[in-house]
């Protein structure tokens, strides 16, 4: 609980033609059988949304928090002019999906009870604080909860819910037409992982157990409620051989002045260098 509380605290800090979007930025990325839609929201807390497209109908996936977006969100679904058939609220929570009440809306097993609690409940508190009417913080009504390792059909479309990483939220991982891989994080390689991802020593190795069971699962498209739109398996990858090369250096280094400096030295010039300073803190508190 104390590495989930660690992770709330920090986030409380805080291609084709497509329909006009002014805030957010919209990818579509198309599978054949399925259309998967990624809206960038462009806020504050770095967030994304998605659409899934199936023949006849849509699945939506983590809402944005923030009005102007949940407006472009909305524009954006009617726009494409198919019913939306299921509603999944997984890692992130929105008062928008109590207008989506009557698709249906589902979440993983466990989070609507966590997402009242002390540490879910306290961020979105803080959210409310911080960011005032600018989010959609109703309730969000009734949910079916999804139990890790089922798999559902949706719009013609697969859904195999997994747990996701153990250092994280009670939330699943899901893989979405045994071609898309949904993650907390989106994977990004040649990118130095953040404080979010790597709140404590113990979220290395859980991690780690996340990132290659999204690789084994067959999958050739990864996508996270924050971060870039997509990643693919060369992200993947790079983020494993990361994390060995962090769960390495912690092991040896003795301070996180060291580990910073070694780390700079073994991904020399790598973007996201500011980043080690706070993922150092985490890592040797």
């Amino acid at each position: 609980m104390k590495k989930i509380f660690c992770i709330a605290i920090m986030l409380s800090l805080v291609c084709s033609a497509q329909p006009a979007i002014e805030k957010g930025k919209t990818e579509i990325l198309d599978f054949g059988d399925f259309k998967l839609h990624v809206y960038n929201t462009n806020d504050a807390l770095g967030n994304a949304s998605y659409i899934i497209e199936g023949k006849n109908g849509l699945v939506t996936l983590e809402h944005p928090l923030f009005k102007d977006n949940i407006v472009e969100f909305n524009a954006y679904i009617n726009r494409l002019k198919k019913p939306v058939v299921k509603s999944i609220a997984d890692y992130h929570l929105s008062g928008s999906y109590a207008d989506f009440q009557s698709s249906g809306v589902v979440m993983a097993q466990g989070m609507p009870a966590f997402e009242k609690g002390e540490i879910y409940g306290g961020m979105m508190q803080n959210f409310s604080k911080i960011f005032g009417d600018t989010i959609d913080v109703r309730p969000h009504g009734k949910v079916e909860e999804v139990p890790f390792g089922d798999t559902r059909n949706w719009a013609g479309i697969s859904f195999a819910f997994s747990k996701g990483a153990a250092s994280d939220f009670p939330a699943s991982s899901i893989l979405i037409g045994d071609k898309v891989y949904y993650m907390h994080f989106t994977p990004a390689a040649n990118v130095h992982m953040n404080a979010l991802q790597l709140p404590n020593r113990e979220a290395i190795d859980a991690t780690l157990a996340e990132l290659k069971h999204a690789k084994a699962s067959g999958a050739t498209t990864f996508i996270g409620g924050h971060g870039a739109a997509t990643g693919d398996k060369n992200a993947v990858d790079f983020q494993i051989e990361y994390l060995e090369k962090v769960k390495k250096t912690v092991s040896e280094i003795r301070t996180g002045d060291e580990f910073i400096l070694v780390m700079q030295m073994i991904y020399k010039d790598m973007v996201g260098e500011e980043s080690l300073t706070s993922l150092a803190t985490n890592l040797y508190k």
